[in-house]
């Protein structure tokens, strides 16, 4: 009997269909297939593997980054030529019940030493748990989208079989979406103007988002116009047997409105990680003056957004390859096929990119101690000994933040190309499309069995409803315009906070 348990999960297992009444008939499906399986695989090897190996832990803490040390209260008290405070008994003795605090002069020459990032030394950081598993998820799911694709390209399993890789982008585009309300709460709960900056920004890229949907086609190919048209074409007959024709330019413009406010939410959380992508970028070329290679990599890396922008603009990228000016008659060099291939490949190259250049961006806010200590000797008078400790101490607290506001829109971008290749039913230009998890059948063409009650009929009509609505048109304007919007707020952003940090801080 457990021998024949065995080799009947064995078989569902592999894919393998059991010799029953219904297989004879050709209907039936495994019940655990290979993509399943290997999604299995994969999350036990995560929480098996995180203690003793995680991708997010080697990439703050594998030692190539050093911190700054604060210095100590007797160092300070040495520089400063102060003796020892006197013993309680002293202090009682002469009407002093509490210890004064220390002040040192504002230009004490004391030094900061340096000591490597350790896992150790990270365990205490805030928001270091959360950094290490969403970091860890997202590589974890590159990893299954990557052998999701082999399958597909070899053709080991059918063409119907739904891709599961889509299920791990889209979790981790919403955890994306959860890390950004947590490192944006921090702001909010702040007692300074960071909460009006995050509303001000809002509130300009509300306007940008509204004017972006009315561009032409024929100028920025978001594709929202198809998509939109697409949808309408698939809701008009559902609509029209309910009597509610009036609802058609109602829900067209609703999904406008929707885009548009998701836009502005997009943009104030992507305010301050731009803004702190700016500081690093700067601080990053300047230490790296003697490394002409890694300053290329740091400019391609900082003006990715813009090539990302360039992508989506007709005019000067699909209708320039696909008629380039070659002597007297234009040649056309890519087909539209192999221009929505090379503009994935683009993408993916871009957001390796960025991942490339994180720990010369990590490592120059690290050294942010420094300038703040250099910034405070220029100052005079006298400051408590605890705050310089506090000054030093709180950039090394706080770099987990930043390493969640350096890779979080990296990871967005990433998983939005791959489900647009996925979903859209575009290709890498190495072989045919794989096949798409869905259909856009209408919801009268799905047969239902007399056997099934009113609930179950309600429901799989509401299913089909829903995949005649998601089309691969609409499918493909929605991520490229998250795709190229949030490019742009990143630009946007990032090109003010350049110009502060040069100009307007330094006033």
């Amino acid at each position: 009997m457990l021998q024949g348990r065995v080799s009947i999960t064995a078989r569902l297992a592999l894919g393998v269909p059991r010799e029953t009444g219904a297989a004879k008939a050709g209907s039936t499906r495994a019940v655990l297939g290979v993509q399943l399986v290997v999604t299995l695989l994969t999350a036990t090897l995560m929480h098996r593997l995180a203690p003793h190996c995680s991708f997010a832990r080697w990439l703050l803490c594998n030692g190539s980054l050093f911190r700054y040390k604060h210095p100590s209260e007797e160092e300070l008290r040495a520089l400063a030529g102060k003796s020892r405070p006197r013993g309680r008994k002293d202090r009682w003795a002469s009407g002093l019940s509490e210890e004064k605090p220390l002040l040192v002069p504002r230009d004490t020459p004391f030094q900061l030493e340096t000591c490597p990032l350790t896992a150790v030394d990270a365990l205490v950081l805030r928001f270091f748990l959360e950094y290490q598993w969403f970091v860890d998820f997202a590589a974890y799911s590159g990893a299954v989208y990557l052998l999701t694709e082999a399958y597909y390209y070899f053709r080991l399993g059918p063409a119907s079989e739904t891709n599961i890789a889509v299920c791990w982008c889209l979790l981790t585009v919403a955890f994306s979406v959860k890390v950004f309300l947590t490192v944006t709460g921090m702001y909010f709960s702040a007692q300074g103007g960071e909460r009006a900056v995050c509303f001000t920004f809002a509130f300009l890229f509300l306007i940008l988002a509204m004017l972006v949907q009315v561009v032409r086609e024929e100028t920025l190919e978001l594709g929202l116009e198809p998509g939109l048209a697409s949808m309408t074409q698939n809701l008009e007959p559902l609509l029209k047997k309910q009597g509610w024709d009036w609802a058609l330019p109602v829900a067209k413009l609703a999904v406008r409105v929707v885009l548009a406010v998701v836009g502005s939410v997009l943009g104030a959380f992507l305010t301050f990680p731009s803004l702190r992508l700016a500081q690093t970028h700067r601080d990053a070329l300047t230490m790296s003056e003697d490394r002409p290679l890694l300053q290329i990599l740091l400019h391609t890396s900082f003006l990715s957004p813009l090539f990302v922008l360039w992508l989506w603009t007709k005019p000067i990228a699909r209708d320039f390859l696909h008629q380039a000016p070659a002597g007297e008659t234009p040649s056309s060099l890519l087909s539209d096929s192999a221009f929505d291939s090379l503009r994935l490949w683009v993408l993916v190259a871009l957001c390796l990119l960025r991942l490339v250049v994180t720990r010369p961006h990590l490592q120059a806010y690290l050294c942010l101690a420094r300038a703040r200590v250099e910034q405070l000797r220029k100052e005079a008078g006298r400051i408590e000994a605890r705050e310089i400790q506090q000054r030093v101490v709180r950039v090394y607290c706080y770099v987990t933040v930043v390493s969640l506001q350096y890779l979080t829109p990296l990871i967005l971008t990433l998983n939005c190309t791959l489900l647009l290749k996925s979903l859209g039913g575009y290709s890498w230009g190495l072989g045919p499309a794989a096949p798409r998890s869905f259909t856009s059948s209408a919801a009268s063409d799905v047969p239902l069995s007399s056997g099934e009650d009113e609930a179950q009929q309600m429901a799989a009509g509401i299913a089909a409803a829903l995949r005649s609505l998601v089309t691969p048109l609409f499918l493909r304007g929605l991520l490229a315009y998250l795709i190229w919007w949030t490019a742009a707020c990143q630009l946007v952003c990032s090109l003010f906070g350049l110009y502060f940090h040069q100009h307007l801080a330094m006033s």
